[in-house]
């Protein structure tokens, strides 16, 4: 690991640098997860009253603007060289956790339909300005050889927070547990941003450094042209795949109190303790895979898990119903969960410059992460409404990952050849 060399060296700034990253990129990933996808779904079902169809459309809404608003600040980023500017983007940084935050605060004020959209919409102004600006950010703290480790730590104390401290999962639980969480990092980041501080310049020169600016993926020709391997579009289209298939089946599962109570929201400390640390275990499992296989190895056990534990849940519905939910499909669930996470936080900066990170991490995240996870989840409350049973459910997800777990079985087989070049004509 690069942290260890950083660290006898004792360069402090490198170090710090590590510290804001995990900070930054934790708290968010918590935030979104439970306030934004999970408290919308209560805020718009129980505080407000809305029908199950209502909630469905309101999350296709943020799915889409977040993610045109994701593209579009992206593309100005980089056509503005803004991703090669630390400062510029810490800036930036601030100011989405601060509208985050005044957004958390406000909630309790949102109480009929009109003040839900308007709150959404400007959600979706804070998520589509934070996915490129945050997870650029990589390229000027973490070196191209510790973003597996790194993603480990941030999916290991996003989840095992997630997990073991949301009992409720009401948006008045999620609001009282992140405001101040939020409140206190806008406050720090704030000062830090528009300080004075020397530590400032010398992260803002890291970005030169071979070792940081250029991805594991990311290959030079003679003339210094940037380029990747043509695959990798490919595992972004796979990336979607598998965030599609885990929101589609896990809403479900979520609303099934025998597979709640004895999971993600059990009364017993230990049972959450139990799922907590599947997450941890997992995610630095695949922080270690992550830098020695190849992303195609990863996602072929990613969706191989999400078969088996999708199969395991349908075999139960059907043959033991009344029973409680053995420990094991939770900890399968959560094993994909984690490995996918882990390189999702590695995998785009991976695959740029600092040039082109800002519209990379756009088009990977906004695409295959927000658009797949909010889209399956307007799907999934809408087949809910119909009356779909939850058998059937689970076996459409189930052969969805089945299906994507073949594709990505043929692909060892399928040399995917040539070259793409990564860099814009005005790059060169």
């Amino acid at each position: 690991m690069e942290l260890v060399r950083h660290v006898k060296a004792r360069r402090w700034p490198t170090l710090f640098g590590y510290i804001l990253f995990i900070g930054m990129m934790a708290t968010g990933y918590y935030y979104n997860l439970t306030f934004v996808q999970l408290g919308l779904v209560d805020l718009g079902r129980r505080a407000i009253g809305l029908s199950e169809a209502r909630v469905a459309g309101h999350l296709a809404l943020l799915a889409l603007v977040t993610c045109v608003i994701a593209l579009a600040f992206g593309w100005l980023m980089w056509r503005h060289g803004w991703s090669e500017q630390f400062i510029r983007k810490l800036r930036l940084a601030f100011a989405v956790v601060l509208l985050q935050t005044v957004l958390t605060a406000v909630v309790p004020v949102v109480r009929d339909e009109v003040s839900f959209v308007a709150w959404i919409v400007a959600a979706s102004a804070a998520l589509g300005l934070g996915v490129p600006v945050m997870f650029s950010l990589t390229v000027d703290l973490i070196p191209a050889r510790d973003r597996g480790y790194v993603a480990a730590l941030v999916t290991s104390a996003a989840y095992f927070a997630a997990e073991v401290f949301s009992v409720e999962w009401t948006i008045d639980e999620f609001r009282a547990r992140i405001l101040w969480l939020v409140l206190a990092g806008t406050i720090g980041l704030g000062v830090f941003a528009f300080g004075k501080f020397p530590l400032l310049n010398e992260l803002a020169a890291q970005h030169t450094q071979p070792g940081f600016a250029f991805g594991r993926f990311v290959r030079r020709d003679r003339t210094g042209r940037e380029w990747i391997n043509r695959r990798l579009f490919v595992l972004v289209a796979l990336m979607f795949g598998i965030y599609f298939v885990d929101s589609l089946g896990f809403l479900r599962l979520i609303d099934t109190p025998v597979y709640v109570d004895t999971a993600w929201q059990s009364p017993q400390l230990a049972t959450r303790l139990f799922i907590g640390g599947t997450h941890v275990v997992a995610a630095w499992i695949a922080g270690v895979l992550y830098a020695a296989l190849d992303e195609r190895s990863l996602f072929f056990w990613v969706f191989g898990i999400f078969g088996l534990a999708h199969l395991m849940y349908t075999f139960h519905t059907r043959l033991a119903a009344g029973d409680d939910a053995p420990l094991a499909m939770p900890m399968l669930y959560a094993i994909a969960v984690s490995l996918y996470t882990v390189v999702n936080f590695a995998l785009w900066a991976d695959v740029s410059t600092p040039r082109t990170v800002s519209l990379n991490t756009a088009v990977g995240v906004a695409l295959s992460g927000w658009t797949a996870t909010f889209l399956s989840t307007a799907l999934a409350i809408q087949w809910r409404i119909d009356g779909m049973p939850i058998d059937r459910h689970l076996q459409i997800v189930d052969a969805l990952a089945i299906l994507f777990f073949l594709f990505v079985l043929a692909s060892f087989f399928i040399p995917i050849g040539g070259r793409e070049l990564l860099a814009h004509e005005g790059d060169r």
